[in-house]
């Protein structure tokens, strides 16, 4: 069994978000057999994290299932309940590169994976969801397969930055937050995002792209409208199966 790991207060509210936003996340069609990972961090310099168990399908996971680790345990992948070592190389880099990515969310949705593959992956504002993410996306192009080395870990936590989502190029998008429902909301708009870019673009014809300085009214604009991510995490945790 891995080393415990004490608790900080307030993390029982964090497991039951965190894995609400899994089976949510099997419910939007996004999940990919039981692989994928979200993590959140219990510790101020995010050494600390919570984990989905290796290999358990988004679909059951309860709060009880999650792991709580520590980074700085260079025995965890040694033990039987070792994380998924992709997981534990890239969310453990990450927590710890960026302490403020309280909540970071892995998946592989279709639109933003195909998005991913393009040479050009870049999120283009054409609209209001799009542009909510002007300013805010980075982007890693250096797909060198399965992410279970240190070196890749290492690599997305300097690429992402202090931006919210990263596009992984021919992979998928990991998105971070303050809060699950922050990070949530944006993983929904970033895939909506993507879907409408994507589908412009199998159109054939030229975008009609706003201007930076629209881009960025659009994107400050949202904002005001941060209030909505609980709200919409608290309607989707309402319609998840007792």
């Amino acid at each position: 069994m891995s080393a415990p790991v004490a608790e900080v207060a307030g993390a029982g509210a964090l497991r039951e978000d965190l894995a609400a936003a899994f089976r949510i996340c099997h419910q939007m069609g996004w999940s990919e057999s039981v692989g994928n990972h979200f993590s959140a961090a219990t510790s101020p310099d995010g050494q600390q994290f919570m984990l989905n168990p290796r290999w358990q399908h988004f679909a059951t996971i309860q709060p009880d299932d999650l792991l709580h680790l520590d980074s700085a345990d260079h025995a965890v992948l040694e033990r039987p309940n070792a994380p998924d070592a992709s997981a534990w190389c890239v969310h453990g880099a990450l927590h710890r590169g960026n302490p403020a990515a309280r909540v970071i969310l892995h998946c592989h949705s279709p639109y933003a994976t195909a998005l991913s593959c393009l040479a050009d992956p870049t999120i283009v504002p054409i609209d209001n969801n799009t542009a909510r993410f002007y300013g805010r996306t980075a982007y890693d192009l250096a797909f060198g397969g399965i992410a279970d080395a240190a070196e890749e870990g290492a690599r997305l936590a300097e690429a992402l930055g202090d931006k919210s989502v990263l596009v992984m190029g021919n992979h998928g998008v990991t998105v971070v937050g303050e809060t699950v429902a922050e990070a949530f909301e944006d993983l929904y708009f970033f895939e909506k995002a993507a879907q409408t870019l994507i589908l412009a673009r199998s159109s054939g014809t030229p975008l009609a792209v706003l201007s930076d300085a629209v881009a960025q009214n659009t994107a400050d604009g949202w904002r005001a409208y941060q209030g909505m991510a609980a709200c919409h995490f608290a309607f989707l945790k309402s319609q998840l199966p007792q």
